[in-house]
């Protein structure tokens, strides 16, 4: 059986999603897709809207085999370390190929402009850091460092666009490995779009947003199995999850701690940690804290990965260099299971089924991240759910 793979949040599982699986198998002739998901906790560091056993049962439901949890300390890093972390996953789950979805399409571009920054590396990074330093955000300053290496327009890729720079950092991540790249077009809404009338397919950020609007789940974007599991959990519990919801929560545990034990915290650098403290104090909202917290040095997506990392009590010093050391499985098909079947005595990393078998210390803060991704709800049926992540098993479809 031959394997590829794709690196996701899918919160939620959408239309797009769909066309990205139905894509992954055709250009590849792969027999089955392996999904490696980030867990409650998300890149853009947020809660995921619910929680990563329902969206790995929508992910199964709707052409994927195996669901594999990216750690958090991956899943809530920077795009580069976010990458590397997926792609050696991949890679040890024995893929031939990935295939991303990028605004731009053509993987011999990301090859080439890859090929340009790595041979010009130093100044690469020096002039990364300049553009940091003079207030540009991240996507802009990888954008400026690469035009300063003069690449021929016809061949570069525009690293300002969120899933070009993804899909730059998961080329880099695969340099050294015999897993090889692949991308598609993107089609329909961008990535930060919200949803447009006749539009068949919308970006995840498009459905939250019109899902926290109107209080509705927007039907036509997503498969049926989504929309039926949007629909049971909003029934069940009342409450998506999102800062705001969590805001309460979060404010205490920003509250409970000074500002010097807020600095030893995943990236919490230059000061930072008393403008944290300072305006949760102040603020009685999520959104009126961040924009109180906002400025020109630090993006949103930073400064949201920061309280992530405070909420789940991710320190700096557990910010290891090391790979995932080990496989957690969320879930597969009968067609994933036939392929762990032919090939998981090959594999170089544990796999693991059930968190109490496991002395992951990757795995530890899953668990206890997950514990408090349930503390964040008002809800007292998902609040019953903490405590239960080491004893679940994965999902069959």
């Amino acid at each position: 059986m031959k394997a590829t793979g794709v690196v996701v949040e899918h919160n939620p599982f959408h239309n797009g999603h769909s066309y990205h699986v139905q894509q992954a198998l055709e250009v590849t002739g792969a027999d089955v897709v392996i999904a490696v998901m980030s867990g409650n906790f998300l890149q853009r560091g947020e809660p995921a809207l619910v929680d990563k056993w329902t969206r790995a049962e929508m992910s199964l439901s709707s052409g994927v085999d195996l669901v594999i949890e990216l750690p958090y300390r991956y899943a809530t890093a920077s795009a580069k370390e976010f990458a590397q972390g997926a792609i050696h996953l991949l890679d040890h789950l024995k893929c031939e190929t990935f295939v991303f979805g990028s605004e731009h399409g053509r993987v011999e571009d990301f090859l080439t402009t890859h090929s340009l920054i790595h041979s010009n590396q130093q100044r690469y990074n020096l002039q990364i850091k300049e553009s940091l330093s003079s207030g540009k955000s991240y996507p802009m300053a990888l954008q400026d460092a690469f035009q300063s290496l003069n690449p021929d327009s016809a061949k570069s890729v525009d690293l300002s666009l969120p899933n070009n720079i993804l899909g730059f950092h998961y080329v880099e991540a695969a340099y050294d490995k015999t897993i090889q790249p692949l991308t598609i077009q993107r089609i329909g809404a961008g990535y930060h779009d919200f949803i447009e009338e006749g539009q068949a397919i919308a970006s995840a950020t498009g459905i939250r947003h019109s899902l926290f609007e109107t209080l509705t789940i927007p039907g036509e974007h997503v498969p049926v199995t989504t929309y039926r599991l949007l629909q049971n959990w909003n029934e069940e519990y009342q409450q998506f999850a999102s800062w705001e919801e969590f805001w309460p929560t979060l404010r205490y545990a920003i509250l409970s701690k000074t500002p010097e034990q807020l600095k030893q915290h995943a990236e919490v650098t230059e000061g930072i940690e008393h403008a944290i403290h300072k305006h949760a104090k102040s603020s009685t909202s999520y959104t009126q804290f961040m924009h109180n917290l906002k400025s020109k040095r630090y993006t949103w997506t930073r400064l949201q990965r920061m309280v992530t990392h405070i909420y789940t009590g991710f320190l700096e010093t557990q910010r290891s260099r090391e790979m995932p050391d080990a496989i957690r499985l969320l879930g597969m098909t009968k067609a994933g299971q036939a392929y762990l079947n032919q090939y998981k005595k090959d594999f170089l990393l544990p796999l693991v089924s059930r968190l109490a078998s496991s002395d992951s210390p990757f795995l530890a803060h899953d668990s206890r991240s997950s514990d408090l991704y349930y503390l964040g709800f008002s809800s007292a049926k998902l609040h019953d759910l903490v405590g239960t992540e080491h004893k679940k098993l994965p999902l069959r479809i």
